[in-house]
């Protein structure tokens, strides 16, 4: 099995590449940031924001589409090249936290500012210190805080983390059992959390909605992509039409507006994932029209960090203490403002600190494993 494990991951290794993917990562982003921004407006708002809650299964997809992407470019070397689970820890690491330190900085100075009286904070032990060894050990989202601190989108992280860390399990169980084992995989971890919540061990109504514990959430949702990633890497269906993917991904959405939820949407979102990752890789051409979003879509994971930063200035400052009482402008006008300015912030980010900041990370890591060693004296 690892011999046809590898032949296969060269043979599909030039079509890794997966626009609809990433354009639909952007649309989870976007989707999480428009409704914490909304909570800073009017009743309205704040009415929209909750409506909004029936597409946050689209935040699942996201940690889907992150197993599908790990799982098919790493899947089949991880475990066999020397080093390869050291270089794919440091790699992961040297993309997602050096913005998230940098965030978690600055929401340290904002509780610094709220225990010292400057300003206030709405959010009952948001600026938990205690909490804070979780949040730079990146380990808030494993059960460990009891709610969100600091950076609170920093628990997707954290989930993240936890799932770069078990991938060698997931290859294992996928390389001794093919297929059938990501799919009990799949099977015994939601059985796993629906036990846990039954139990009382995890202290929430449904698992699909953990945060402090969102790291079993994610490996669901982890291996869920994984067994997806493996079934497009090889399926012999020729789809090459996009518009598939696309249809199901749009039933979905209309359906989870008008209230499906749970393991039905769950299932929707991973075939249309199926589908669209299916067509684009026997047809790469047929997303050229959005190869412009392509800045975007490397800034997604940016785009959920930076938000609440900018949410805290130009809407918790700028908006709620200058803007909102002299009525100058409507809320749904001044919200443009942090909207546009996090995506730019984020794409800015993502080409000029975060990727320049991991190729040096990597570099060194590299340099350093590839070091010769002193040579030994002949006796």
């Amino acid at each position: 099995m690892l011999d046809r494990l590898s032949r296969r991951g060269e043979e599909k290794r030039p079509l890794m590449h997966f626009r609809v993917l990433g354009f639909w990562r952007i649309a989870a982003a976007l989707l999480v940031m428009i409704f914490h921004f909304l909570l800073y407006g009017p009743q309205g708002a704040h009415d929209a924001a909750q409506r909004l809650r029936s597409l946050m299964p689209l935040l699942d997809m996201f940690l889907m589409i992150s197993g599908f992407l790990i799982m098919l470019r790493y899947g089949e070397r991880l475990l066999v090249e020397p080093g390869g689970y050291a270089r794919f820890i440091v790699r992961r690491l040297a993309r997602i936290y050096p913005l998230y330190l940098l965030t978690l900085v600055y929401f340290v100075m904002v509780g610094l500012a709220v225990h010292n009286g400057l300003v206030g904070s709405s959010a009952p032990g948001r600026y938990d210190w205690l909490a804070l060894p979780a949040n730079i050990l990146l380990v808030q989202g494993w059960g460990f805080t009891e709610v969100l601190t600091f950076n609170y989108v920093g628990w997707t992280l954290s989930a993240e983390w936890f799932c770069y860390l078990v991938l060698p399990a997931i290859i294992m169980v996928y390389r001794r059992f093919g297929v059938l084992g990501l799919a009990g995989l799949v099977v015994l971890s939601c059985g796993a959390l629906e036990a846990a919540v039954a139990g009382g061990l995890m202290p929430v109504q449904n698992w699909m909605e953990a945060d402090t514990w969102g790291a079993y959430r994610a490996f669901a949702d982890f291996c869920i992509g994984a067994l997806v990633a493996v079934l497009v890497r090889d399926s012999r269906w020729k789809l090459a039409s996009p518009l598939p993917g696309w249809t199901m991904f749009a039933l979905t959405i209309v359906l989870m507006w008008n209230g499906l939820s749970g393991y039905p949407a769950f299932a929707l979102l991973a075939v249309s994932i199926f589908l669209s990752a299916l067509a684009e890789r026997n047809n790469p051409e047929s997303t050229w029209f959005l190869k412009p979003f392509d800045p975007v879509s490397n800034a997604s994971f940016s785009i959920y960090l930076i938000h609440p930063v900018v949410a805290s200035l130009l809407l918790g400052i700028v908006w709620r203490r200058f803007v909102e009482p002299s009525g100058m402008v409507s809320f749904y006008v001044f919200w443009l403002l942090p909207l546009a300015a996090s995506v730019v912030i984020a794409v800015l980010s993502a080409r000029f600190f975060e990727a320049p900041l991991a190729k040096r990370i990597n570099d060194g890591f590299a340099n350093r494993a590839v070091s010769p060693r002193r040579p030994s004296r002949a006796v």
